[in-house]
C-alpha cells in the first residue's frame, strides 16, 4: 500500500467565471481536510472574463493553490502540458473547470494507484451531452482506436490520475504540438480503466467549439499513426490496377469494335468515361496531399520548435 504524500490536481481554465469559484469549493471539500498535502494548478488559458482575477483571489487565501496565467489563449492541451510541467505531486490528477468530470471520481482513481496502478484513466460509460456531441465522440474515438498505431480505449479523455513516474516521462518527451491522452497512452506503464458517468456541466458554455473538437480528433489521428499513408498508397494501387485493367479493356473494345452494354465503339464517345475517371484520379490527389499536408504541418511546427505555450504570469502564496 502507498502512503500519498503530495497530489497535484491540474485544472485548465478558459472563461470559466461561472462556474470556477464552485468548482474550487467542490475540490477543496472533497480534498481539502485530507491526510496529504494538496497541490491546485489552475491554468488561465488566456481567459477575457473575470477568471483570472476569481483564481488570483483564491491564491491569495490558499497556499495550495498555483495559477499559470498564460500570455493568449493557447488551448485545451498547451494548458493541460503547462500543469503537467509545474506539478510536483507524487500523484498528479487532470480534471476540467466545468464539473462535468466528477472531483469524487478522483478518490476512486487513488484507490487504484495504491493497489499499483501507475496510471488510471475514466472512461465514461454516460454523456449527458446532445446527440450530436454524443455521435461525434462515439465516431471519433472508434476512428482513432482503428487508425491508432498505440493502443486506445474509447470513450477515455484527459480525466486522469498519473503517478510521478509517468508525468516525469511525459514532460521529458520533446514534441510541442501535444495530444496528452495520446501520449499518456504511448508512455506505457501500467494503466487501469475506471468507469463513470459524465455530468452535463454545472455553468457556462462549452469552449470546445466543432472545429476544435476537429482539430482535436486530427491531432490524435496524425500525431499517432501512419496509416492515412498507408491507406493513400493502397488507394493509389488500387486506382492504378483498375485504370491500367481499364485502359486494356478499352484498347480491345475499340480494336475489335465489341458491344458492351448495347453499345458499340463507333457509337461511343467515351465523354461519360473519361469525366468519371478524370474525378476520380482527381478526388485520389486532393485526398493524398490533404493527407500527406496534414503531416507536414506538424514536421513544420516541430521544426520550429516554438514552446507550447508563454506563461504571463505565475501566482502562489505558497510559503
Amino acid at each position: 500500500m502507498k502512503k500519498i504524500t503530495k497530489l497535484s490536481i491540474v485544472v485548465p481554465c478558459f472563461n470559466e467565471e461561472e462556474v470556477i469559484s464552485k468548482t474550487y469549493s467542490v475540490i477543496k471539500e472533497i480534498f481539502g481536510a485530507s491526510n496529504f498535502i494538496l497541490e491546485l494548478i489552475f491554468i488561465d488559458d488566456g481567459s477575457t472574463d473575470e477568471t483570472l482575477n476569481i483564481l488570483k483571489s483564491f491564491a491569495i487565501s490558499d497556499e495550495s493553490i498555483k495559477v499559470i496565467s498564460f500570455s493568449r489563449n493557447f488551448g485545451h492541451q498547451p494548458a493541460v502540458t503547462a500543469g503537467l510541467n509545474h506539478a510536483s505531486g507524487d500523484v498528479t490528477a487532470i480534471i476540467d473547470a466545468d464539473l462535468q468530470d466528477p472531483p469524487c471520481v478522483i478518490l476512486e482513481m487513488l484507490n487504484e494507484w495504491r493497489n499499483g496502478a501507475k496510471v488510471v484513466y475514466a472512461v465514461r460509460k454516460n454523456r449527458k451531452e446532445s446527440v450530436f456531441k454524443k455521435a461525434a465522440y462515439f465516431s471519433f474515438y472508434r476512428l482513432y482506436s482503428k487508425l491508432s498505431d498505440i493502443d486506445v480505449v474509447v470513450d477515455s479523455g484527459d480525466f486522469c490520475l498519473m503517478d510521478k513516474s509517468v508525468v516525469s516521462t511525459i514532460n521529458s518527451l520533446p514534441e510541442k504540438n501535444r495530444f496528452n491522452r495520446g501520449l499518456r497512452s504511448w508512455v506505457g506503464f501500467k494503466q487501469v480503466a475506471l468507469n463513470y458517468d459524465r455530468d452535463k456541466r454545472n455553468a457556462g458554455e462549452t469552449k470546445y467549439s466543432f472545429s476544435k473538437l476537429i482539430n482535436l480528433a486530427m491531432d490524435g489521428v496524425f500525431n499517432f499513426s501512419s496509416k492515412p499513408l498507408g491507406f493513400v498508397f493502397f488507394s493509389g494501387v488500387i486506382v492504378s490496377l483498375f485504370s491500367f485493367l481499364l485502359a486494356i479493356f478499352y484498347f480491345v473494345y475499340r480494336v475489335f469494335n465489341l458491344g458492351f452494354l448495347g453499345s458499340y465503339s463507333s457509337q461511343s464517345q467515351g465523354f461519360t468515361t473519361i469525366v468519371v475517371i478524370m474525378l476520380l484520379l482527381g478526388s485520389l490527389q486532393i485526398l493524398a496531399i490533404g493527407v500527406i499536408g496534414q503531416y507536414i504541418s506538424r514536421i513544420y511546427q516541430e521544426v520550429k520548435s516554438r514552446p507550447s505555450y508563454i506563461v504571463k504570469e505565475f501566482i502562489s502564496n505558497e510559503k
